[in-house]
């Protein structure tokens, strides 16, 4: 039987502090308030109170904790072990909803956030982004992303200012396509060839889907720039923010490589959050990964040289992994060229080939056969990442 324990914070005392390792427990605030602060440039304190969870990030992703949380009164707070979660929601179907959907919604904030820092802008959330999106794929060659962001301009915006030009661009570029999917289907798996677009920013919907092979990029398109968030892998999951609220997709996903994804729509999520309280389990986990990462994304985009971004970033990459420094060098090959980490960082195509020089000079790095990035010793990646960031 699941026995939940009650904790007393005073006022004024740290209940967790910004970096330190993990605990293997969350709080339900029951009374009183709690202030949460980072220390990034520019983030302004969060409050809490009664009902709303503090702590949940670190404690189900196992990350250092990416914020201090201090009583602001005095608190008494449910505490929640991690291993008590899937017990906790199994008989609790509403502490799960309200879990994920406090994610979702923090999520779409902080790419916002994420997306001004990086590109000293704000996307905007309108059907005519879409075409924005089409327009740069179609600028830089990637055709199949272009023609789909196309169609569902012209899905939305069939008598818009870009109609004419969409409908062209689209007459012109369907034959030698590889797009697919560009209307739902009840397929519950499908297969997107790689380069090929999932969904596009703007676009409205409230499928969910699951990596079951292969991956996929999600990025943003602002002021004619390519921001890479995230690459996912086999496992992960995406889009669960427009089935969760209902609005429309906060980025864009595309293949990175040929992948098979499985659909689950409104009707299959409520019946997994009412039936599997495992698998809701490793989807609050992944999701609080994800928030980890973007908030570690957000102190990158803090970061003033471009140069020392990238390095950063690639410290990044190694941390989701969890990597862990040892006596002897440990290197690495990773799937990304020097410019896809550039994307990432969200260095204005414009300044990316000075940037991208500078930073293979540096002895930390180095480009393979296939053109990816290669760390011979991902030590010495972490050490100049860690330096930089305490200098800034």
């Amino acid at each position: 039987m699941l026995q939940l324990s009650m904790v007393h914070f005073n006022k004024g005392s740290y209940i967790f502090i910004e970096g330190n390792p993990c605990t293997d427990r969350f709080y339900i605030i029951k009374t009183g308030f709690v202030s949460c602060s980072r220390s990034r440039p520019g983030a302004e304190p969060e409050g809490f109170g009664p009902g709303d969870f503090i702590g949940v990030i670190s404690c189900m992703s196992g990350f250092n904790q990416p914020e201090t949380a201090i009583a602001a009164t005095d608190v008494q707070a449910i505490a929640v072990r991690r291993d008590q979660y899937s017990e906790l929601i199994q008989n609790n179907t509403p502490v799960a909803l309200k879990t994920i959907r406090s994610f979702a919604n923090r999520m779409r904030t902080m790419n916002e956030k994420l997306t001004q820092l990086a590109l000293s802008n704000v996307s905007v959330e309108s059907p005519e982004q879409i075409f924005d999106v089409a327009s740069y794929y179609d600028s830089v060659g990637d055709f199949d992303p272009a023609i789909f962001a196309y169609y569902q301009h012209l899905k939305v915006c069939p008598r818009g200012e870009h109609a004419e030009i969409a409908k062209k661009r689209f007459v012109v570029l369907k034959n030698a396509s590889k797009a697919v999917y560009f209307e739902p289907t009840a397929e519950t798996v499908r297969f997107y060839p790689k380069g090929t677009m999932v969904f596009s920013e703007c676009q409205s919907g409230q499928d969910m889907f699951i990596i079951q092979d292969g991956q996929v990029k999600i990025t943003k398109i602002v002021n004619g720039t390519e921001v890479i968030l995230a690459v996912l892998k086999k496992g992960d999951f995406f889009g669960e923010m427009a089935l969760l609220e209902n609005k429309p997709r906060s980025a864009s996903i595309i293949a990175f490589e040929d992948c098979y994804l499985m659909v689950v729509n409104r009707k299959n999520f409520d019946q997994m959050v009412a039936s599997q309280p495992q698998l809701i389990s490793r989807l609050t986990k992944t999701l609080a990964e994800r928030l980890w990462t973007m908030e570690r994304q957000l102190n990158n985009a803090t970061l003033q040289d471009p140069v020392y971004k990238m390095i950063d970033m690639i410290a990044l990459q190694l941390e989701k992994e969890r990597f862990v420094p040892t006596r002897t060098k440990v290197a690495k090959h990773f799937d990304f060229t020097p410019q896809d980490l550039a994307n990432m960082t969200g260095i204005p195509l414009i300044n990316q080939r000075n940037v991208i020089e500078q930073f293979l000079r540096l002895d930390p790095v180095r480009v393979d056969e296939k053109g990816k990035v290669f760390v011979p010793d991902c030590a010495d990646i972490l050490k100049a990442a860690a330096f930089y960031r305490k200098q800034h």
